[in-house]
């Protein structure tokens, strides 16, 4: 009977052994088989960076936007008159986790001796100045320069052997002059010489798509050998776009250059978009909506770059602030831009403000991968 007992035990001790091992290793085999088969997306330690709330934070902003020598005139909304700094007390804190605090030190050695290249229209304007902002904070006794030239203003500094540069550039697109006129030609990118050779590139197109009238800077859109006056927005930019994610597939090295989209900057200029009437806009807002969702939906060219980049070969990083930016109503110049009371600035954000969190973003970013 002992012995009968004895082989019971043991059987059963070698039974939990092997049911043991054969647990661990199909839990560590579903593992591998989770992470080959997880979409590649901006993401740090599973968190969704681009979901979240606003939340007051005292300790905000990230710079002191009176010794920054470099800012333009327009982003500067505290020197332009705006009587209130609530807007300036936000940070960005996405569901689930929280972003890493810049480290403007941390991020020269990260960057040391590299090149970074913001390319598109006044919103990458936006950015770059306050990236740029962000960095001299950090060492503000170090020797920089800026130098302005043409569409390409260059932030160096020297002894870190970097440069953030800012080519205005709003189509990505070629903008050319013919006899016929100013011509868009969706199926060319001449252009895109000067983006080699630079080891960030950050792009960023959509809001001179839709320019009409005096501000259309353009007189016909070139598609192939066809000309035409006017053709649908959304599909013209749909049509740059992908020419952009050709030319990006076929000249960018990725292991050389790091590439980011910026995303889809918005606008305020419909309260019905935000439960208000239609003729509010960013005049006056002085907080941020609550909550995580945005009443007015996304913008239509969201849905375009995201299949654009879907159907890329070469990797791109979406810095999807479309949303988290929506919900900033409170963050535009309105007034307190370059043209004050004669104007009503709802598509620029103030400096200090929301790029600050793109830039942010960004930095989380390259501290995860």
């Amino acid at each position: 009977m002992e012995y009968g007992l004895h082989i019971l035990c043991s059987f059963r001790c070698i039974l939990f052994v092997f049911v043991f091992v054969f647990s661990c290793f199909r839990l560590s085999y579903c593992a591998i088989i989770e992470q080959l088969i997880k979409p590649k997306a901006a993401k740090s330690s599973g968190c969704d960076l681009f979901q979240g709330s606003w939340v007051y934070d005292d300790t905000y902003p990230l710079y002191n936007l009176s010794i920054c020598p470099f800012i333009e005139p327009e982003f500067d909304c505290q020197r332009n008159g705006r009587p209130d700094k609530l807007y300036l007390k936000y940070k960005w804190k996405p569901n689930g986790c929280d972003l890493p605090r810049f480290n403007g030190e941390d991020l020269l050695r990260r960057i040391r001796g590299k090149k970074i290249m913001f390319v598109g229209d006044s919103l990458s304007l936006n950015q770059w100045q306050s990236l740029t902002c962000m960095i001299h904070a950090a060492v503000p006794n170090r020797h920089f320069s800026i130098l302005r030239k043409d569409d390409l203003s260059t932030f160096t500094l020297q002894e870190y052997n970097i440069s953030v540069m800012i080519s205005r550039n709003a189509f990505l697109v070629d903008l050319v002059r013919e006899k016929i006129g100013r011509v868009l030609k969706l199926d060319s990118i001449e252009n895109g010489k000067s983006w080699k050779g630079v080891d960030m590139l950050i792009f960023n197109t959509w809001h001179w798509w839709l320019h009409k009238g005096s501000r259309q800077p353009w007189d016909y859109i070139q598609k192939g050998h066809t000309i035409y006056q006017d053709m649908d927005r959304l599909s013209a930019f749909k049509e740059g776009l992908t020419t952009w994610s050709k030319w990006v597939n076929s000249n960018i090295n990725p292991s050389v250059t790091k590439v980011f989209f910026q995303g889809i900057s918005p606008t305020h200029y419909d309260g019905t978009e935000w439960n208000e009437s239609n003729s509010t806009t960013c005049k006056g807002q002085r907080q941020p909506l609550s909550g995580s969702l945005y009443p007015g939906g996304l913008p239509p060219p969201v849905a375009v770059v995201k299949e654009v980049l879907h159907s890329m070969s070469s990797p791109v990083t979406l810095l999807d602030i479309t949303t988290l930016s929506q919900l900033r109503k409170d963050g535009h110049p309105s007034i307190y831009g370059i043209g004050g009371n004669k104007g009503n600035d709802c598509s620029h954000w103030c400096l200090a403000g929301v790029p600050d969190t793109w830039n942010l973003l960004l930095y989380a970013i390259l501290v995860s991968g």
